[in-house]
């Protein structure tokens, strides 16, 4: 194992995004890495051995913009049933690259190795025993492991180097060997340890096209543990083209917003060759919001150059942990990160205008009613309230119009720029604007009741407030920091893609204790991505968490209508986190950190976990989502629906 320090570099410059230096893969006629753009991918749902529906549904993603389509070959028969669906394609004008998706069996993908252009091993299962037992491994009978290992694999390396197919070492968090479970535990130094013996192995053979990926439904882990592995190969000294993704990510906008957290927070620093959108949707919907994602960071216009120390950052990026700052109100220290809504666009202010960020107003009962997901603190700029704000909420407006209006109001907050901050005098609470027309030595006046508001308008933001911590962090200085950004897409997927990636890689690491979105998307809109923002980064849970596959030709089940099923039961779970897999492929193994688990292990027929444990072994399809009920009951995680 290659020992990573926090201050080893894992990109090349986190102030100013640089494309991490990877070598280019050849795909068949598709070259991925080095210089050549970010590729798009995705995986088909329908059986491997449905030749017609295999072919329209690669047709189908062919035509959204997927250029890697990736099958399942489970067994014998689905690799050797790859050369009809390939032969198929070819004849109605479809030269795309195929990718064989293998788990367990060796023999499958040597079959296949031969007949499409790239195999996807997984090193926890392919060659590697996983029965989840703790084994007290010594140093020689860890080498008789890889001894073994090695042997397995060799076969396939050859097989590969003499085709001229291209390999993914694709390892997930979920299903690492007993054996690295064993000596580097449920980690992200696991999960890179167990690639790098699987390449060390082909790199024995002279075996270089290479693709590598670090997956997990944990977005922080996966974030982790791509890094590391960046840093990893930059150590080693050859560094091969990253797929990135992250698993189970689930569906609709929790969906999308967890894989704009992981994905983009990689991007941002240049890290990533091919990005896979996991949705539990249909496969060729994966696409368009890849292309989202990706197109965010061919932006190169508006940017700041900065002249940070590339090598000094104010935290690991390798361990995530939240920076220190003073406890102002409910604000920094212990609290989880709070949301600010804005009002400064509309017109006089009613308290309909509050509904959007989870306050509604009952006439009869006079009184405020408060939803799971409502902000914290929200902005009405010059605007006055006619009528009582909720208790709970804060309520920040302009400088001038708190000197004039709400000095005296408890809960009412002024936001004061930088440049003002000489005329703010009392021990009042105060949100102090550090944008781009700041001066960093104006961050020496700030007082303990002052609370900073980031904002900026150029496109490289992360690294921009980046920048401002490191400031912050070389004047000793630990005042509460809210991250502001603005986007003005129309297309509301765009906004939540774009958003996400920026302020969920901030979140992811350590940095910020409130996050406020403006834009032109509706209120509700942006007080949901928010709040999913901050569940996807594990830094303030208000919702329940399903990690659901994405579904693929082994699924045994239909996990669109399983996962609305089951959401719909389950939904007023706060905090609670289930795990829907398709097949024991990637259940218990990919649901890791799941409490629950719902399981496919046979034609309509379900296994039941309470997180890695089986409780239940086939229940019929249409009992098991009670049962699944039954079961959170059972463990006292149940509560009655209001």
């Amino acid at each position: 194992m290659i020992h990573i320090h926090s201050q080893d570099p894992y990109c090349m410059d986190p102030y100013a995004r640089k494309r991490f230096p990877t070598i280019s893969v050849s795909i068949g006629e598709l070259s991925l890495g080095g210089d050549n753009p970010i590729r798009l991918q995705s995986m088909t749902t329908v059986d491997t051995m449905d030749t017609e529906g295999s072919v329209a549904q690669s047709i189908r993603m062919i035509d959204a913009g997927c250029e890697l389509v990736r099958l399942t070959a489970p067994s014998k028969k689905e690799a050797e049933n790859l050369e009809n669906i390939k032969k198929e394609l070819v004849r109605l004008g479809y030269n795309t690259p195929l990718v064989a998706d293998i788990h367990f069996t060796p023999n499958a993908a040597e079959i296949a190795a031969k007949i499409v252009e790239k195999v996807r091993v997984n090193p926890g299962n392919y060659a590697d025993k996983k029965k989840f037992e703790e084994i007290d491994y010594t140093d020689e009978t860890y080498q008789a492991e890889l001894n073994r290992i090695e042997e397995k694999f060799t076969p396939l390396v050859l097989l590969c180097k003499e085709h001229g197919t291209a390999m993914r070492i694709g390892t997930n968090h979920g299903s690492l060997s007993d054996r690295i479970l064993s000596r580097y535990g449920d980690t992200p130094e696991g999960m890179v340890e167990s690639a790098m013996e699987f390449i060390r192995i082909c790199e024995k053979h002279s075996f270089y096209n290479l693709v590598i990926s670090m997956k997990a439904s944990n977005a922080l882990v996966m974030v982790q543990a791509y890094r590391l592995l960046a840093a990893t190969m930059l150590k080693h000294g050859r560094s091969y083209p990253l797929h990135l993704g992250v698993t189970e990510a689930g569906d609709g906008e929790d969906g999308r917003i967890k894989s704009a957290v992981g994905i983009g927070a990689l991007l941002e620093d240049g890290l990533g060759d091919t990005i896979r959108v996991s949705l539990t949707e249909e496969p060729e919907k994966e696409i368009p919001v890849a292309a989202k994602l990706a197109a965010k960071f061919e932006k190169t216009k508006n940017v700041k150059e900065l002249q940070a120390d590339t090598h000094i950052l104010p935290y690991n990026p390798y361990h995530y942990e939240r920076r220190i700052s003073q406890n102002i109100q409910n604000i920094g220290g212990k609290h989880v990160p709070v949301v600010i809504a804005d009002l400064s666009h509309v017109g006089a202010i009613k308290p309909s205008h509050f509904f959007g960020f989870g306050y509604s107003y009952s006439v009869p009962l006079d009184k405020w009613q408060i939803q799971e997901q409502a902000a914290d603190y929200v902005f009405i700029d010059d605007h006055t309230l006619s009528f009582e704000k909720p208790g709970a909420l804060g309520i920040i407006t302009s400088f001038k119009n708190w000197s004039q209006n709400y000095k005296e109001r408890k809960g009412f907050h002024p936001l004061i720029h930088t440049t003002r901050l000489n005329e703010f005098e009392g021990n009042s609470t105060a949100f102090v604007l550090f944008d781009d027309a700041s001066n960093p030595e104006e961050l020496q006046l700030l007082k303990e009741n002052m609370i900073l508001v980031l904002s900026t308008t150029y496109e490289n933001l992360v690294a921009v407030y980046r920048d401002v911590f490191n400031v912050l962090n070389a004047k000793q200085l630990s005042t509460p920091v809210i991250l502001k950004t603005q986007c003005q897409h129309a297309d509301n997927e765009t906004f939540q893609l774009e958003v996400s990636s920026e302020l969920g890689a901030l979140m992811i690491d350590g940095l910020g204790d409130g996050i406020w979105i403006t834009g032109e998307a509706p209120t509700g809109l942006i007080n949901s991505t928010a709040f999913g923002i901050l569940q996807a980064t594990r830094t303030r849970i208000s919702k329940t968490e399903y990690i659901s596959c994405p579904s693929c030709g082994r699924t045994l089940f239909d996990l669109q209508e399983t996962t609305a099923k089951i959401r719909k039961e389950t939904d007023h779970l706060k905090g609670l986190k289930i795990g829907i897999m398709g097949c024991i492929v990637n259940g218990p193994g990919e649901m890791a950190d799941a409490d629950y688990g719902y399981v496919g292990t046979g034609p309509g027929k379900i296994t039941l976990y309470k997180e890695k444990t089986v409780v239940k072994k086939n229940v019929p399809e249409e009992e098991a989502v009670q049962e699944l009920i039954e079961l959170i009951r059972s463990h006292g995680d149940w509560i009655e629906p209001q």
